[in-house]
């Protein structure tokens, strides 16, 4: 009888959430919450399958609206993979399984013990140092970068009026070329 209610209510929140967006409402806190309820289910139901059932998460919304769940503790390595293609993977299943519950896209970030926020510092830094380069070499191109990677190095370098940024290549060779501005 329990798990009866509790699913309807479940039910009838989503049906909420699914107007609310169709009406291109905001969404209120209590729907916010939620939805990282629903995020963070599906991130402990996927972190089961390795065995870790005491980690900690923690939500928070980031700087464009998206739901942020930092994930701490246990052996997560693995779940990070090299340069953060297996979170990458993780996050987009999450993300999947979140939309498909919600019925319509609702952006959602995993990170996994700070990796994705000290990785976004990294990259920062080699754009400005890289645009430091390119401003006394004339160009530089920076090694093949993901999409949300070379997005932040041109982030990074937007307000820089003495060089200019693009992509060049074909994924997944696709980098940033830094170009120095030449007043004469």
């Amino acid at each position: 009888m329990a798990d009866e209610l509790s699913t309807d209510v479940i039910e009838t929140s989503l049906e909420g959430l699914l107007a609310t967006h169709e009406a291109g409402e905001k969404f209120s806190d209590a729907q916010l919450d939620t939805i990282a309820d629903l995020a963070i289910s599906c991130v402990r139901e996927l972190l089961s399958f390795f065995g870790e059932n005491s980690c900690v998460i923690d939500e928070y919304e980031g700087d464009e609206g998206e739901l942020i769940l930092d994930v701490n503790g246990g052996n997560l390595a693995v779940l990070i993979g090299r340069h953060g293609r297996v979170l990458d993977s993780f996050q987009m299943i999450v993300s999947s399984l979140v939309n498909r519950k919600l019925g319509f896209h609702f952006p959602v970030v995993v990170d996994i013990e700070g990796y994705k926020n000290r990785r976004k510092q990294k990259i920062e830094s080699i754009a400005l140092s890289a645009a430091a380069r390119a401003k006394s070499h004339g160009r530089v191109r920076l090694k093949p970068m993901n999409a949300y990677e070379r997005r932040l190095v041109h982030l990074a370098l937007i307000n820089d009026t003495e060089i200019i940024t693009h992509s060049e290549g074909e994924d997944p060779e696709r980098c940033v070329v830094i170009t120095a501005v030449r007043s004469d």
